[in-house]
């Protein structure tokens, strides 16, 4: 086979893998995805606020509904500074931070969260210390916790936080992405490590998802959702300055 064959022929196969995630969240998760998305409005309706995190490349499904055309403008970003993205250096130390004790507290301690908001916590494997503590002390203040994680990374590896448990058993809704173990959907002879991870493309259409059943649930109460637009089409700037005035008491990305 020549090279650009067996090159095609990779590209393919990661969207079929893709895909086939895809489809087993929208078959297995769709109630859970709706009870999240319900959850979400009942906070918005009740004039709560809204606030998603990840750390290291799971921050990057949490960014995406945060000030995002087509999305809720009352989706805030928690933001840990060394553990959200790569940006810092070296990219290790967000990694690392993952596993301190105590960095959760100290976060939610001086966040706008209060009694009756939402976070969502999103966490691949679930196992280091940051998502389960921020999940444990989230709900210790009387926030709900929406977590989106791998429940299959629960069975096969071991928890690196001091209680032994995963983000998943200290949720009021899991979101299971059903991404396996490692995070690799393809092998090749000749490669010797697997390739080709898929849970930013999953973990982010769960989010997405999760939105847009929020969005609908409002309406269906006769309640507009606070949806931002495109800045790029005419009049966006406009109708956006409108929304963010309007809710600017619960948008946290502008200060």
């Amino acid at each position: 086979m020549a090279e650009s064959d067996r090159s095609e022929g990779l590209a393919g196969r990661y969207f079929d893998a893709a895909i086939d995630l895809l489809r087993q969240v929208r078959d297995a998760e769709g109630d859970r995805i709706t009870a999240a998305g319900r959850l979400i409005a009942d906070t918005v309706a009740a004039g709560g606020r809204v606030f998603s995190f990840g750390a290291g490349h799971s921050s990057l499904p949490a960014q995406d509904t945060v000030y995002r055309a087509g999305g809720l403008a009352i989706m805030n970003l928690l933001s840990v500074p060394g553990v959200v993205g790569v940006d810092v250096r070296p990219a290790t130390l967000g990694s690392a931070l993952e596993r301190v004790d105590g960095l959760a507290g100290a976060v939610l301690d001086t966040s706008p969260l209060e009694r009756g908001d939402v976070l969502v916590i999103i966490s691949l494997s679930g196992r280091n210390a940051l998502p389960v503590e921020m999940a444990i002390n989230a709900r210790a203040l009387g926030i709900r916790v929406i977590g989106l994680t791998s429940v299959a990374y629960a069975g096969a590896t071991k928890s690196r936080h001091s209680s032994g448990t995963y983000l998943k058993d200290h949720c009021d809704i899991v979101l299971d992405s059903r991404i396996p173990v490692g995070d690799a959907e393809l092998t090749l002879p000749g490669i010797e490590a697997p390739f080709a991870p898929a849970s930013t493309v999953v973990t982010s259409a769960i989010m997405q998802a999760v939105v847009a059943t929020a969005a609908g649930t409002l309406a269906e109460r006769g309640v507009q959702p606070p949806l931002l637009r495109s800045g790029n089409v005419d009049g966006g700037h406009e109708w956006n300055g409108r929304v963010m005035r309007e809710y600017a008491d619960r948008i946290f990305y502008r200060h």
